[in-house]
């Protein structure tokens, strides 16, 4: 079964056509990258995906779901997801366990929710598969950006989500914090026992060990999707960010510098 499966989706908001004839499949074990330049649509592909927004146009279906046709409400939590919006509305005086482990109701800040011991357990044990199991009773608001990209993730998979959907989670790091980053995006991109994910980036020395699919997207339309190294051209990267491109790979990382005559 296909975990996304779109067919001529577009949004239209405001009159502007924010996605346009998407046709898009994304199969179980599947890592994809979307990758393009701002306002190209990657986020608005994220939102149709994680079942936060309905197609305008085309159908969409998402975990055997369509959208339209189906309860939000009970889809979604089968859908794990990091982005710079949900991390706004995360109070910076939560306790990070409980950042993680208030996930299991889908809400954001805990009120007066009752967990047992296995939803205290598997917050405990993601904060240490992300590395960040120290930080479970700081405050998420003295968090550096890279130990919040990272908060984030292990609520994303508290969980068990079918469908892991990340949303720039390399934004705002430096250098350090980066690599690091993508380091430990790459250890779950190789587990097998992982669900299939989605990562949006802007840049291709972003994308993880691991990744198998890419599509790349500009003015809200598909300039090409399939396996990464057969996607991740000169060619389709020049056309996506208009600009002359070359693009390499080294150990299973990617490059991309202007063309020089």
């Amino acid at each position: 079964m296909d975990v996304i499966e779109l067919a001529g989706v577009g949004v239209v908001r405001g009159g502007q056509h924010l996605l346009a004839d998407i046709d898009w499949q994304v199969a179980e074990g599947d890592r994809w990258v979307i990758i393009g330049p701002n306002g190209a649509g990657k986020t608005t592909l994220l939102q149709v995906a994680s079942a936060m927004i309905h197609p305008t146009s085309g159908v969409a279906s998402i975990l055997g779901e369509i959208l339209g046709m189906v309860d939000v409400f009970e889809l979604r939590p089968r859908i794990g997801v990091a982005s710079a919006s949900l991390a706004e509305r995360i109070p910076r005086s939560e306790r990070v366990a409980d950042v993680v482990v208030s996930a299991a109701y889908a809400v954001v800040g805990r009120w007066r929710e009752e967990y047992d011991s296995l939803d205290h357990g598997r917050a405990v044990d993601l904060l240490a598969r992300l590395r960040v199991d120290h930080l479970a009773d700081r405050t998420f608001g003295t968090l550096s950006e890279g130990e919040r990209k990272r908060v984030q993730i292990a609520r994303a998979l508290m969980t068990d989500p079918e469908l892991l959907l990340l949303d720039e989670p390399a934004a705002g790091l430096d250098l350090t914090g980066r690599e690091a980053l993508v380091e430990t995006l790459s250890e779950l991109a190789l587990d097998e026992e992982s669900p299939a994910s989605v990562l949006v980036t802007h840049h291709v020395e972003e994308i993880p060990v691991g990744i198998t699919h890419a599509l790349l997207l500009k003015q809200g339309r598909i300039v090409a999707q399939g396996p990464l190294s057969e996607t991740l051209t000169d060619d389709n990267l020049t056309e996506t960010f208009d600009l002359p491109l070359h693009v390499s790979a080294e150990a299973g990382r990617w490059t991309a510098r202007v063309k020089r005559d």
